[in-house]
């Protein structure tokens, strides 16, 4: 359950689809009010305290069902889509910076969407006609494969970028840093209510990505965590070596020589390290959006716990500590607690195999 407002009054939660009920009124200027038929929305250009404005309560946010003309959220989705980018441009074009900072323009409206098998970010961006930047910024993705399938995603009706005020990833940390002037000193505050916490935002009408922050967010951030090595054992299920047993290996298994430097796979905080009868000495590292990453059978720990380590930091070294048969790195990435294949997702992964 979502729920949106500014200030301390509560706008609106997502809820119940009424498709014939057209999108309400979330907040609105005191002065423009009763001439507003759009959900909330809001142009940053104005000092905090130069207007003041209140929530109105709504009794859902629209929810679209599917991307197509024939569900009635979508339709008007893109009729506020259109209304938006109209508004913003035709501010920019005709009105000096000094008229633009004395206007609140309410136009934006948000809706939510469940994505369906096969869809992605791109695709919807495409479809609703909004920047993959305005969804990532909004729906907190740090990168391209954090979309998780059936996951909601908030769809805004304006072009724009949202800059957390309690950031918590390196995209996030990097959109607020670069924006940290305008973050801090002008625009009203949305206040999302989400999974049981709030998370504020400012919003950059028409802004998106700058050239930097594209490169974070198609980069996924994670690399091997060994220079040379090879594969001796994929991810998925097969027979254990050592038992003879057949079950579900979640990792990969990365022969080198022992002794071999271990470098952390992204930057992220140690949250465990020791011994373990099968693993050995091992190392979990926390990273952004509920990834961990393992090390195992390592013969050296070089870190300490809630350490913070940056990608390529040197962590361990190779051993065959645990449960094996020999000396070789036992590697796994984890996210939201589900085991994931990491040849699919690292970076190097052709080519640097030493096989």
């Amino acid at each position: 359950m979502t729920f949106l407002s500014t200030g301390n009054g509560m706008a609106g939660y997502s809820g119940v689809h009424r498709p014939l009920k057209p999108a309400l009124p979330f907040f609105l200027a005191q002065c423009v009010r009763h001439n507003l038929c759009l959900l909330f929305f809001f142009l940053l250009f104005a000092g905090p305290g130069a207007y003041s404005a209140e929530a109105q309560s709504i009794p859902s946010l629209p929810v679209i069902i599917r991307l197509d003309t024939r569900d009635i959220a979508f339709r008007q989705y893109q009729q506020d889509v259109e209304a938006s980018r109209r508004l913003i441009f035709s501010s920019r074009q005709n009105l000096d910076a000094a008229a633009l900072a004395q206007t609140i323009v309410s136009s934006m409206t948000i809706y939510s969407y469940t994505p369906r098998e096969g869809e992605d970010l791109f695709g919807i961006a495409a479809r609703c006609n909004i920047p993959y930047g305005t969804l990532a910024s909004l729906n907190r993705l740090s990168n391209q494969e954090d979309m998780l399938p059936g996951r909601v995603l908030l769809l805004p009706s304006a072009p724009g970028i949202f800059i957390s005020e309690t950031p918590g990833t390196s995209l996030e940390r990097l959109i607020y840093s670069s924006r940290a002037e305008y973050a801090e000193s002008q625009g009203l505050v949305l206040t999302i209510l989400r999974e049981g916490r709030n998370e504020r935002f400012r919003f950059v009408p028409g802004g998106d990505f700058s050239p930097t922050e594209r490169v974070f967010f198609f980069n996924r951030g994670f690399n091997f965590p060994l220079q040379n090595y090879r594969i001796t054992s994929s991810f998925g299920y097969r027979i254990n070596p050592v038992t003879g047993r057949h079950g579900m290996h979640h990792g990969l298994d990365l022969a080198a020589p022992e002794g071999s430097d271990v470098s952390a796979a992204r930057s992220g905080t140690v949250i465990a390290q020791g011994e373990d009868t099968i693993l050995g000495k091992y190392i979990i590292i926390a990273h952004d959006n509920d990834w961990t990453s393992l090390y195992g059978h390592l013969s050296e720990i070089n870190t300490v716990l809630r350490q913070e380590v940056q990608s390529a930091t040197l962590i361990g070294k190779v051993g065959a500590t645990g449960q094996t048969t020999g000396p070789h790195l036992h590697f796994e990435l984890r996210q939201s607690g589900q085991s994931q294949d990491p040849a699919r997702l690292l970076r190097s992964f052709r080519g640097n195999t030493g096989q």
